[in-house]
């Protein structure tokens, strides 16, 4: 049978009647929708308190989510512990799906146990006992999004990098919408909380950490963290609603503050790498045609091939390049740039006879091998330095099957293209290797450790055969015995 984690709050914070919740949140949501074009955020911060004194503030943040219904399957909800101190993060290992009056919710599983194995989160059942910081969320999703699966984090003490490491390791791309539930300030009079809201609204939209103090959100724990991974990212943030008890359904004399934002991923660096992909993608038959010529004529000449005339721009460009070669899916060799320094074609073409050629690990390519080679040629992007304070913060920052790594310390240097996530899925065993490769210790980590990642565009094929050769002309001698074929040599 599957666990079903009843509702703790259905009845007081909102309707337990499915049809009056239903119609009071399209009611919040109907009021604060948003313009047909806004963009779709990454994350959102939205209150947590009953829906008559917040689910308008709230409804601000989750109207924004409507053009992604059906491509949202993921929601990492965290809020934090209003009942039991504790240290660390909390998740939800004894259910498998949590229940409103709207319907289950299932808990998604597999990433649930991938934060334990990481040691990001533990499981302390307490936390989640009468905890409303997160089912209160749960009724504005479903409505918002339809079916989704959720992963539930319970904040207990725990520092802003501990919750960003959490987050880098769950954050997904489109399909992933994070969630940071928190209230601002408590029972102070109106005008009171009014400055406190400002104040504390200020600092988050600065992405400020340290001006986040302990009176101004309950769940600045995992505000902090979101904040942290945001600057890391470098996201923006909009402020939605900003309001009070005082303003929806309670007196003045003893209000809660409430505050919703959105934040976004840097759209400008994400139109950048897709239109740069697609351009990739367009001219990836010439990139493989370029890279096969120089191997054939290095079999011939000794030389990469001469770079062609009237080339389209995105060859002409600087350009970053690695060429892999692999013989019935084995390496063959594979050399590279991790930075741009002179054209992609040309960068594209050297690389192609030093991959088949001059790669140490391989001896020269044979003629007798050309015949089922294959090729890929991968453009990265510009590597960007991470931010990362310790071995597990870089771990907890890698998108295994998307980051291309450079680590370098002691002199010491080494470079992984994405396509290794294929035979190495797992981070710590892609770091190990990729130190190995580096020539590190498994454990070595100094305070010098630094890390950059890139993206790969990766474009496949087989080699391009030698174009055979034009027919030999041939000249007929007739003579009184018969005919003489000649053939000039």
């Amino acid at each position: 049978m599957t666990a079903i984690r009843s509702s703790a709050i259905a009845g007081s914070f909102y309707p337990a009647d499915p049809a009056a919740l239903q119609h009071q949140v399209e009611g919040f949501l109907s009021a604060a929708r948003a313009p047909a074009s806004a963009e779709v955020p990454k994350a959102i911060i939205a209150p947590h308190a009953g829906y008559i004194y917040s689910g308008p503030i709230a409804a601000s943040a989750y109207a924004r989510l409507a053009p992604a219904r059906g491509r949202i399957d993921r929601v990492v909800l965290i809020g934090p512990s209003h009942r039991v101190p504790f240290r660390g993060i909390a998740v939800d290992t004894g259910a498998e799906a949590w229940r409103t009056p709207l319907g289950d919710v299932p808990l998604d599983r597999k990433m649930i146990g991938r934060l334990m194995e990481r040691g990001l989160a533990s499981t302390l059942e307490q936390a989640y006992e009468g905890e409303h910081a997160l089912e209160v969320h749960l009724p504005f999703l479903q409505a918002a999004l339809g079916t989704f699966q959720l992963v539930p984090l319970v904040a207990g003490d725990a520092a802003p990098e501990a919750v960003a490491a959490l987050l880098e390791e769950a954050w997904g791309g489109p399909e992933t919408l994070i969630v940071i539930s928190t209230d601002l300030s408590h029972y102070l009079d109106y005008g009171a909380c009014q400055a406190s809201d400002l104040k504390a609204a200020e600092a988050i939209e600065r992405l400020d950490i340290a001006g986040l103090g302990s009176d101004d959100a309950c769940g600045r724990v995992p505000v902090r963290g979101m904040l942290l991974a945001a600057s890391r990212r470098g996201m923006s943030i909009a402020r939605l609603d900003l309001r009070n008890s005082g303003d929806t359904a309670g007196p003045r004399d003893r209000v809660v503050g409430y505050g919703s934002w959105a934040l976004f991923e840097p759209q400008s660096a994400k139109i950048e790498v897709d239109e740069t992909e697609a351009a990739i993608r367009t001219i990836g038959p010439k990139l493989l045609a370029m890279a096969s010529a120089s191997i054939l004529h290095g079999l011939t000449e000794g030389k990469p091939a001469p770079v062609a005339g009237d080339l389209p721009e995105i060859l002409t460009a600087p350009g970053a390049a690695f060429v892999t070669i692999k013989k019935r899916g084995d390496l063959r060799g594979c050399i590279g740039s991790p930075q741009a320094w002179r054209s992609l074609a040309k960068d594209v073409t050297d690389h192609a006879f030093n991959a088949a050629f001059r790669d140490p690990r391989f001896p020269p390519l044979g003629k007798e091998e050309v015949e089922g080679l294959t090729l890929s040629v991968s453009v990265l992007t510009p590597p960007e330095p991470m931010s990362i304070a310790s071995e597990a913060d870089l771990l907890a920052q890698l998108r295994p099957g998307v980051d291309g790594l450079i680590i370098e310390d002691a002199g010491r240097r080494a470079l992984f293209l994405p396509a290794v996530w294929e035979s190495i899925p797992e981070a710590h065993a892609f770091l190990r290797e990729l130190k190995r490769k580096a020539g590190m210790p498994d454990n070595h980590w100094s305070a010098a450790f630094t890390a950059s990642r890139f993206r790969a565009i990766e474009v496949k094929g087989e080699m391009t055969p030698r174009p055979p050769a034009p027919p030999r002309p041939t000249w007929q001698w007739q003579g009184a015995s018969g005919s003489v074929t000649l053939r000039p040599t």
